[in-house]
């Protein structure tokens, strides 16, 4: 029987985040594939930014994942991708200010992602967007018809 936090199973997520306006109505688009087996996640908000979005789809991959799992996740967002990667250590050691001692934006979120990853062994990689990635293009559609229901009431 597998222990706490040991991985068993390998999953690959590709997330994205779209935004009419920035603030403006805003979608994510998820995709989590393990094996042959696929499931398809999406959802928006009323007022947010890009880059709430981004990261948004990346936390409800995440928060999709039943068990202890070694994750890549791809997303077309640098600020998400280098803030996981790298700039997170920083910010849990200064309290999550920045350089200049104000707070990181965000925050909420990046937290959120901090716990969430602390299950899972995840890494994370940043692919171009726009730039025909299939599974980036497949995340933007969904991002946006998130977008697209809500605005004609669906969400």
């Amino acid at each position: 029987m597998p222990q706490q936090n040991e991985v068993t199973c390998r999953v690959e997520i590709y997330s994205d985040g779209a935004c009419r306006g920035n603030p403006g109505p805003g979608g994510w688009g998820t995709l989590l594939r393990m094996n042959q087996h696929e499931r398809e996640l999406r959802g928006s908000e009323r007022l947010t930014t890009n880059n709430r979005m981004e990261m948004t789809a990346a936390l409800e991959g995440l928060k999709a994942l039943t068990r202890p799992c070694r994750v890549d996740v791809y997303t077309d967002s640098r600020y998400l991708c280098d803030g996981m990667s790298s700039w997170m250590a920083g910010w849990k050691r200064k309290g999550w200010l920045k350089a200049d001692s104000v707070q990181i934006k965000n925050v909420d979120l990046w937290l959120e992602l901090d716990r969430m990853a602390q299950h899972h062994q995840v890494v994370w990689h940043w692919v171009r967007g726009h730039a025909g990635h299939v599974e980036n293009e497949r995340v933007d559609r969904l991002a946006n018809r998130a977008i697209d229901e809500l605005l004609r009431g669906g969400a």
